[in-house]
C-alpha cells in the first residue's frame, strides 16, 4: 500500500489516496497512514465504522494536511444502529484538524442526505438511484404522496387483474 500510495500521490497535487482503515486480514492501517501523512500524502481514509477507528485516524493526521475521513454511516445503519451519534462524535474528534473533512459514506436512503447535512458532514457520497429519488421525492407534500401511493395500489390491482 505504501509504494502504491506514494506513486498515486505523485500524479497531481489534487489527488487524495484512498487507504482502507484495515487491510484484508484485519490489521490496522494506522502505521501506514501515519507514514504517508509524514510524507505529506493527502489521504481519504475509508471503510471506517467505529469511534475507535476515527479516534485512531485523528491521532495521526496532520492539521496542516488535507484529508478525508470516510465513515460508512449507511453500513452502520444496516446493522440497526443509528449512525447520527457516531457521525457527530466523529466531527468532534476531527475538530482540531481544520483540513480534515468528514465524509458520510454508504448512503442508503434520501434521509441520509439530510442527516449528513444536519450533523455537519463536509461531504456525502450519493449513489445515482438515491439522487434520482431525492430529485423526485425530497420535500414532497405528504398528502400528495399519500394520493400517489393509493393510485399506485390501484394500478397494481388493475394490472394484476384482481377483482372481488
Amino acid at each position: 500500500m505504501l509504494r502504491q500510495a506514494r506513486k498515486i500521490s505523485g500524479w497531481q497535487e489534487n489527488v487524495y489516496v484512498k487507504i482502507p482503515i484495515t487491510n484484508t486480514c484485519g490489521y490496522s492501517a494506522i502505521p501506514t497512514i501515519k507514514e504517508l501523512v509524514a510524507d505529506g500524502v493527502q489521504l481519504n481514509i475509508t471503510a471506517i465504522l467505529t469511534r475507535t477507528q476515527v479516534r485512531s485516524v485523528a491521532e495521526v493526521l496532520n492539521p496542516d494536511l488535507p484529508a478525508v475521513v470516510s465513515v460508512f454511516a449507511g453500513r452502520v445503519a444496516d446493522t440497526g444502529v443509528d449512525p447520527m451519534p457516531l457521525m457527530k462524535d466523529s466531527l468532534q474528534m476531527l475538530c482540531g484538524l481544520p483540513r480534515a473533512e468528514l465524509l458520510w459514506a454508504s448512503v442508503r436512503e434520501v434521509l441520509n442526505i439530510f442527516q449528513a447535512a444536519e450533523c455537519g458532514c463536509d461531504i456525502v457520497t450519493v449513489p445515482h438511484e438515491i439522487l434520482a429519488k431525492v430529485l423526485k421525492m425530497a420535500r414532497m407534500d405528504h398528502t400528495e404522496l399519500s394520493l400517489d401511493t393509493v393510485r399506485m395500489f390501484y394500478r397494481d390491482a388493475v394490472e394484476a387483474g384482481f377483482q372481488v
